[in-house]
This record gives C-alpha cells, structure tokens and sequence, in this order.
C-alpha cells in the first residue's frame, strides 16, 4: 500500500508542475508572442521560429477612407453624338420586304462616358484623365454630396494621360500630394473612385511595381511618359481619373488604367506618380500648357535581352546585356548631342538615380522643364563620363513658353510637305501639301487626319505650302474648317477650334 501510494504522490505532483507550466505559458502568450532563436540556423537555410501566437496587427483604413471619399468626384463627359435609328420602308413592308433603312440624327449633350476625378485645392482645380474627358463639348462634376457644376477645361496633356478641371466653388475638401519617390513596394494603398459608376467606392491593396511601362499612352501621344505604380486595389471602368492613396489619405496616384482579359479588375491596375502629376498640372494652370525637357536620344534597355539580341543581329553588334539604356540614336539640335552623348554611349545615371529602363529615363527627364540643367553618368567603352546638359523643349528651346507663343504648325501637331508634280497627277489636284510627321495630340489628328493625307484648305482658302498654314492660322481664334483627302482621294470636310 505503501509502494502505490508513493507512485501516487509522483503522479500528482508531475500533474501539477505541468498544469503549472501551462498556466505560466498561456500568462506568457497573452502578453505577446515569444520570440526563440529568431535567426536559427536549420540546415542551410535561416528561419523566423515564432513560440505561441503570431499576433498581427491588420492595418485600419477608416481614417483614410473618411479623408479621401470626399475628395473624389464623378465625372461625366457629354458630347454631341449622331445616333441611328432605323426606319421602316412602308412600301417594301406592304410587299413583303421588311428591309430596313437607316437614318442618322444628331443628338446633342449625351453622356457617352463617365470617371472619376479628385479636388486638389479648396478653389476648385480637379485633375482627372485625359481619356475621361476627352471630346466632351460639356464636362460634369458630381461630388460625394450629390452637388453637380459644369466644369472648364483648363488643359490636357496626352503624353501622361492628365486633365486638369475647374469648378466654380470654395472651401471646397481636398487633397493633399506626398511625394512619390518615397513610396515602396509593398506598402498599403487605398483607390477611391466611381467604378460602374457606384459613387466613392474605396478598395484596399498593395503596390505592387513601381516604374511600369504598359506601351498604353504611345496612340494618344508621340511622347509618352509611362512609369506607373502598379497596385492590386481593385480598381475597374469609372476608376479612371480617381485617387490612389497611402493609408494616410495622402495622394500618391491618380489611377488610370486596368490590364485584364475581360476589361474589368484582375488584379493589375496602374496609377500616375503623384510627382508627375502635381508637375504636368501647375504647368497648366501656369502657362497653359505642359513645359517638358527632351533629351533627345533613342535607345533601348540593356536588361531586355530580347532588345539587345535583336539589335546585335540588325546592327551586327556586340552589345552585353546589363544595366542603364543603350543610346541608338542621338538627335540633331537636342540637349544630349549638344554636350557630346553619342550612339553607342550607355546611360546608367541621371542627377544621381540609377537609370535602368528608357520609361524610368523618359520620367526623369519629362518630369523637368526647358532650361533646367541635368547630370547624366554614361557609360563609354567602359569608362564612366559625366555630361551636364541644359534641356530644350520638342522645338530645341531652352525657355518656357506660354499657350499663346504656340505656332499654328503646333497647335495643329504636324510638318507640312508641298505636292510633289505626280502626287498632284494622282490625286487629280492643283494645290495642297502633304502631312507629315503627325502627333496624336494634335489638333489635325484629333479631327480624323492622318499621315500622308493632303491638306487642301483651311477656311475656304488654298494651302500650298507650310507658310500658307502659318499665315492663314496666325493669331486666328475661334473655329476652323480644313478640306483634305484622304490615300483614296475622297475629299472630307472636317472642323475644330482654336483658343
């Protein structure tokens, strides 16, 4: 009896160390989790080795969602749209042909598309994308309280998809901008818009890349600039023009594009830096117009393998893959030529940021004005050279300028060439001159023209020559008719309107 009674005291007293043990664990657990052997060595390999609970705190996104929601407006674009309708023949129904005819009717201010926009001053001023309000004859702006206005356009600028908007308000809330370059990948960001168009819908993700080039803005201008953020906040049609936000409320982005196979979120949505954006809008609002630096090469990314062997087997090189952009070709008149870049030269650097893409290298230097001096690191036959370069505008100035100082041949995007005698036989004309050189963010290209066309006239009066379109458009404002022809030879009649 003596012997099991023994045993049973061990037992007990083994119970109640461990029940001890459990209890001091759980004491322990409930103060946060213990961290052991943090960096432990396992085989080859670190690990994290976290003992009891993992305790995460989730981040809260109400603040910001207040902060913000306000800030973001809907946007409907209005514009004058021919509409069939299809009408009956009541003499081929009678016989038993029930052939339809069409008729065209033009309906005036019908809302053809809609997005978003954010309030970025207390006065009014609303950046948006270019693609929103593009065409619109009338832009509409309804804010999270429902009130509607009737905004002007201030200015648009193609290259980076942005619109700047003016309402007729004060104390108005709005956004702040933080700076863009800070921003990691991996931090938490919110995107505030109109998708199908449920008002001040705010999603919740990451940022997934920085620096993205989607090749999405080259159709709507002849120099785009693309280094987007890319986030996997939901974002889907009427986002567009909407704010991308850290979890702060600050403006990081302005939300622009989707890539998807079925045209609505999947996971890959694209947003304007905020540096970029705060930059094209104050040269708006300021000279009417966006004041951009070139650099004035062409080149291609060494870390593209697919661009460097292709280049090798067209140009019979020996070029290595690696780091920095590839200078192909260098343009006469432009700041890089001027302070002695060559082809064959690698950019690696640009006022100390490392250069790895030509979209990280166009954003940089976009990102600047005429007349502003910039430090560029090339690489040359293996040596590092350093170039200091006073950037020039398309047009190889070194100022900025004003809307009003534009030439016609700007405002209208394109190079006028005179009819050579056969092209004058072919199109069976006297008079015109050829279109050449063609930006989409032009006036001609906005009416329907296209390369290669031939401009016959502007208001009723014959064009011969590019001098005849300086002195026809100089100091012309209002609207303008243009005949030209088409590589068929139809003869179209088109319009638009200078300011």
């Amino acid at each position: 009896m003596k012997k099991y009674t023994n045993y049973m005291l061990v037992g007990l007293m083994s119970s109640m160390t461990t029940l001890g043990g459990f209890y001091l664990l759980q004491d322990k657990i409930s103060n946060g989790p213990l961290v052991t052997n943090a960096q432990e060595k396992n085989g080859d390999f670190e690990f994290v080795d976290y003992k009891g609970n993992y305790n995460y705190n989730a981040p809260n996104f109400v603040d910001a969602a207040n902060k913000t929601v306000n800030t973001v407006v809907a946007i409907n674009n209005f514009q004058n749209q021919t509409q069939k309708q299809r009408q009956m023949d009541p003499f081929e129904f009678f016989f038993g042909f029930p052939e339809q005819r069409q008729q065209q009717k033009q309906q005036e201010n019908q809302p053809v598309g809609s997005g978003s926009g954010v309030i970025v001053s207390a006065d009014g001023y609303i950046v948006t994308n270019n693609h929103v309000i593009k065409g619109a004859n009338k832009i509409e702006v309804k804010l999270n309280n429902q009130k509607t206005y009737t905004a002007d356009l201030i200015g648009t600028d193609p290259s980076t998809d942005i619109a700047l908007l003016k309402i007729e308000d004060k104390g108005l809330p709005y956004i702040k901008f933080i700076d863009s370059d800070i921003i990691n990948v991996g931090d938490w960001v919110l995107a505030v818009g109109n998708p199908f168009g449920l008002n001040s819908t705010v999603t919740a993700g990451i940022v997934s890349a920085k620096g993205r080039s989607i090749n999405l803005l080259r159709q709507n201008s002849d120099t785009p600039i693309e280094s987007f953020i890319q986030t996997d906040a939901a974002i889907n049609p009427g986002n567009s023009g909407g704010a991308l936000v850290n979890a702060n409320g600050d403006l990081i982005g302005i939300n622009t594009a989707i890539s998807s196979p079925t045209g609505t979120y999947a996971g890959y949505g694209f947003a304007v830096p905020a540096n970029l954006v705060k930059k094209v809008i104050e040269d708006i609002k300021k000279f009417g117009l966006v004041q951009r630096g070139y650099l004035g090469v062409q080149g291609f990314d060494l870390s593209d393998d697919q661009a460097v062997k292709a280049f090798n087997s067209q140009e019979k090189k020996n070029v290595k893959s690696g780091k920095g952009v590839y200078v192909t070709n260098v343009t006469s008149k432009g700041s890089a030529i001027d302070a002695g870049i060559k082809e064959g030269d690698i950019i690696t650097a640009v006022d100390g940021k490392t250069i790895s893409t030509f979209s990280n290298l166009s954003f940089i230097i976009g990102s600047k004005r005429p007349g502003d001096k910039v430090q560029v690191k090339v690489l040359r036959d293996g040596k590092e050279k350093d170039f200091t370069l006073v950037l020039k505008d398309a047009k190889g100035n070194t100022s900025t300028r004003s809307k009003a100082e534009l030439s016609p041949t700007e405002i209208l995007g394109a190079d006028f060439e005179p009819l050579t005698e056969k092209q004058k036989d072919n199109f069976g004309i006297n008079y015109g001159v050829m279109i050449k050189n063609l930006q989409p963010s032009g006036k001609l290209a906005g009416a329907g023209v296209q390369e290669d066309f031939v401009l016959l006239s502007i208001n009723d009066k014959e064009i011969k020559s590019e001098d005849d379109v300086e002195k026809t458009l100089k100091n012309h404002k209002g609207r303008v008719s243009i005949k030209f022809v088409d590589y068929y030879g139809r003869v179209y009649t088109k319009g638009f309107t200078m300011e």
